[in-house]
């Protein structure tokens, strides 16, 4: 089977919306009004004990991707990936996510990449950039949270974005094409701070999906950066 369609860098900010601030009474008319300006979609997974909250199984991929013909992007906060990842990528996840702090994080990577997907490695706000060195070579995507995950609307911690400029040279030292994500209370003002401190993915859940307009909110987002 080929793999889902994942973008590479391209030296544009990437928005991100988070469907766990979506409206799920109708989340095909909660997703409609940005699918043309975003450019992929991540699904929260939460298991209630890596997080303390409990959120989607393998079965919200094709509902979302549905809804949005965006690829998706599975955030996998949970305790032990391993036993998610053909689930998910079964279910058509084109990038799979997983912690630094979960069990088995490089078999995790490992296997995300055999299966023919895109690996991210994210890292909680007290977890040092340190741990990625050790899979620089495998990943797609670096994701730094800026709040402490497990519940949106959170506020921004802006002593991350130090860790988001330190992410940056690595990326470029590396010489790889590597995302850098930011996620956690992003909103238009603290976008722009990561952007200019390097992040070219920047996942905007409650922000988003709480304004007026999300589409108007996206197309002033998309201007600023």
């Amino acid at each position: 089977m080929k793999p889902p369609f994942f973008p590479r860098p391209s030296g544009h900010a990437a928005l991100v919306p988070s469907v766990l601030a979506a409206d799920f009474t109708c989340l095909k008319n909660s997703v409609a009004p940005v699918k043309e300006l975003a450019d992929w979609v991540q699904v929260d997974v939460m298991d209630g004990h890596f997080v303390p909250n409990i959120s989607f199984g393998p079965g919200i991929v094709p509902a979302v991707a549905a809804a949005s013909s965006l690829p998706i992007d599975a955030h996998m906060m949970v305790e032990d990936p391993g036993r998610f990842i053909d689930a998910f990528a079964a279910a058509g996840s084109a990038l799979i996510t997983v912690h630094a702090e979960a069990r088995g994080a490089a078999a995790c990577i490992k296997k995300i990449k055999r299966l023919g997907l895109r690996a991210g490695l994210a890292l909680r706000p007290r977890t040092k950039l340190a741990k990625v060195l050790p899979h620089l070579k495998e990943l797609d995507l670096i994701l730094i949270m800026t709040v402490e995950p497990g519940f949106g609307g959170q506020a921004f911690m802006p002593e991350m974005l130090a860790k988001v400029r330190a992410a940056r040279g690595l990326i470029n030292r590396s010489g790889r094409a590597i995302w850098l994500q930011v996620d956690g209370g992003i909103n238009a003002r603290t976008a722009e701070s990561s952007a200019a401190a390097g992040a070219d993915s920047l996942v905007i859940g409650s922000a988003l999906f709480s304004a007026a307009s999300p589409a108007a909110f996206l197309r002033g987002l998309k201007r600023r950066l």
